[in-house]
């Protein structure tokens, strides 16, 4: 595995170049993503259930059909009241983060093997965690300030994983050049 994300380094670079803009976005277009996430989210919830109901009817599944229209009333709650979707989305950042913070510190234990003390991925999982944790203790801080937060964290996140991916460029000339000799 270790080899395979050396010579793919370049995959890395892309994703910490994308959490980079994402976060300048969110910091420059705070109200904007705060909209723009609930009516994704809303709009993502009614064409769902829609579609759950169509395939629900098809198939004669009663269950089907009442998630699809479980789906829309969220839908219309969501845009109704943003305020109450705003929390949740603290909730689901906040787990989202955690976990993402446990593989990324998962993954520099095996990295490790590769790439000598290699630190980087590791101060991006503990601040994916930490940020996580503090979201998820917090969560009347606000969706304003978890976007600049979530913004931050990318800026942060997207320089990590820049840097990581630089450093693993460099490792993987050392390890062509070891094959050959």
């Amino acid at each position: 595995m270790g080899r395979s994300i050396v010579v793919n380094w370049w995959a890395l670079a892309i994703r910490g170049l994308a959490g980079i803009l994402l976060g300048i976005a969110a910091l420059v277009w705070t109200g904007l993503t705060i909209v723009v996430l609930i009516a994704l989210f809303a709009a993502y919830l009614a064409i769902d259930g829609v579609f759950a109901i169509v395939a629900g009817a098809r198939a004669r599944s009663l269950l089907l059909v009442l998630e699809g229209v479980v789906g829309i009333i969220v839908a219309i709650l969501a845009v109704l009241w943003p305020g109450i979707t705003a929390l949740a989305a603290v909730y689901l950042v906040a787990a989202w983060a955690v976990v993402t913070g446990a593989l990324e510190l998962g993954a520099a234990y095996l990295l490790r093997r590769v790439v000598p003390n290699e630190w980087l991925l590791i101060v991006a999982g503990i601040i994916s965690v930490v940020f996580g944790v503090l979201l998820a203790i917090n969560p009347s801080a606000g969706i304003v300030t978890l976007v600049w937060l979530f913004g931050i964290y990318m800026i942060v996140f997207g320089a990590l994983a820049l840097a990581l991916a630089l450093r693993l460029r460099s490792s993987r000339a050392t390890l062509v050049v070891g094959t050959f000799n």
